[in-house]
């Protein structure tokens, strides 16, 4: 995790200490059930919460047993005896380390899911506010980086809606895969413990027993999450992108907020780049990044290897908090957005009406023409344009082929710009809904 892209919240849920105190509630939950079960007894199991439900863990202290144990879960457990006391002995009793490790993950990324979960919520009430703000600002819509037909930029607004309104139902039901817990012993068999133990840990922690597992939950749980995550970071990418273009000198329609004293340039001082836009494409490639290790982490031998565990710990943390922290700055982009509707018209004019091609083939065709002799009527009047050369309705005015179709009011009428946007409406309640 770099601090400079770390959001307090999510990095809270990976701290050594959060980590802890998610394994110590694990180890006592089983330790409530395996004495209603008769296994251990119940004053043992009120004891083990009673030290160390407020504890404090050492984390040097663990560190330092570990160094000598080698074994994360030992070194915790003993640092726990060491505040416990006897009754430590009853703690972890037919469990395996990856009982703990992979319901405490779990856990972890549950709430971590809940967290960017909200922050697409930001990021859809924002994009909604400025799609309804913009819905019939018309601007050039292109393909291939070319002017193609006119468009609004609500569309383009609610076009990212409707992506992160699946990407927001993509993560609940990825938040749901990942929600099991496994108490199941060594090689998952419950040879050790009763099946109840887990159930009563799954209740206790939020999760759903995990219906067989080895000696570790299935990866490929973990897989569907981050690649999901990964999917996400696409998306904000693609609007991260739009804006990057949309703040082209060139183009200049939309443009990340300046705020005052901000510099965008040590050496030009004029300068004002989209380096939130491009942070956002830069943080969506380390995301996704992580999506092939998870999927590689699948394929273990047998009921477990750890080659897992080490991508796991580095993976883990850092693709939740990068992306908590871009889905944020992408929702501050879009609720400060500069937009420039005078801009989004001028450029639309800026081919001298050749967006409006396509009307004047279908009217040719229309008319009893044939499409290939309409392609190259409107085609030829088109290419003068292009270069620089000219007016586009006034070129198809003068061609004395297109005029055996069409009137000169007929070809006007083909230029109207409100005929592109009827469809708004349809769209937005597509999209948004009827309200």
């Amino acid at each position: 995790m770099i601090p400079r892209y770390t959001r307090p919240e999510m990095a809270s849920i990976w701290e050594p200490q959060t980590r802890f105190k998610i394994w110590f509630e694990i180890e006592a939950h089983a330790a409530d059930a395996l004495a209603e079960l008769g296994t251990i007894p119940k004053d043992a199991a009120k004891t083990i919460w009673a030290k160390a439900r407020d504890a404090t863990f050492k984390v040097e202290r663990i560190d330092e047993i570990e160094r000598e144990t080698k074994h994360d879960v030992i070194a915790f457990l003993t640092h726990l005896a060491e505040i416990v006391g006897p009754e430590a002995r009853f703690v972890h009793q037919g469990m395996t380390s990856s009982d703990v490790l992979d319901t405490c993950l779990n856990v972890q990324l549950v709430r971590a899911a809940d967290i960017l979960i909200a922050d697409i919520d930001r990021l859809l009430a924002a994009l909604k506010t400025r799609a309804f703000e913009h819905k019939m600002t018309p601007t050039i819509g292109r393909s291939h980086g070319i002017h193609a037909e006119p468009v609004t930029f609500g569309l383009k607004l609610a076009f990212a809606y409707a992506e992160f309104t699946r990407n927001r139902e993509r993560l609940v039901a990825a938040r749901k895969e990942v929600a099991t817990c496994a108490i199941s012993g060594a090689v998952g068999t419950f040879a050790q413990i009763d099946p109840r133990v887990e159930e009563h840990v799954a209740k206790a922690m939020g999760l759903e027993p995990e219906p067989i597992s080895t000696q570790v939950i299935p990866r490929d749980r973990h897989a569907m999450y981050f690649a999901t995550l990964g999917v996400i970071a696409s998306s904000m990418e693609r609007l991260a992108v739009e804006i990057r273009h949309m703040q082209r000198t060139e183009v200049l329609e939309a443009e990340e907020f300046f705020s005052e004293g901000q510099k965008g340039s040590s050496a030009m001082p004029h300068k004002r780049n989209p380096v939130l836009t491009e942070n956002i494409t830069g943080l969506s490639r380390m995301v996704r990044a992580y999506v092939t290790p998870a999927l590689e982490n699948v394929v273990l031998w047998h009921e477990r290897d750890i080659s897992h565990s080490s991508a796991e710990r580095m993976f883990g943390p850092d693709a939740t908090v990068t992306l908590d922290f871009a889905l944020n700055r992408l929702a501050g982009v879009i609720e400060k957005l500069l937009v420039y509707p005078a801009n989004m018209q001028k450029n639309l004019d800026r081919l001298g009406g050749l967006v409006h091609s396509q009307r004047v083939l279908i009217a040719l065709t229309q008319k009893g023409a044939s499409r290939e002799d309409s392609y190259k009527m409107v085609q030829r009047n088109a290419m003068p344009v292009w270069r620089g050369e000219g007016d586009f309705q006034t070129l198809l005015k003068a061609d004395a082929d297109v005029k055996k179709y069409l009137t000169d009011d007929e070809i006007a009428e083909k230029f109207d710009l409100g005929y592109h946007l009827k469809h708004v409406d349809t769209i937005f309640k597509r999209v948004f809904g009827a309200s």
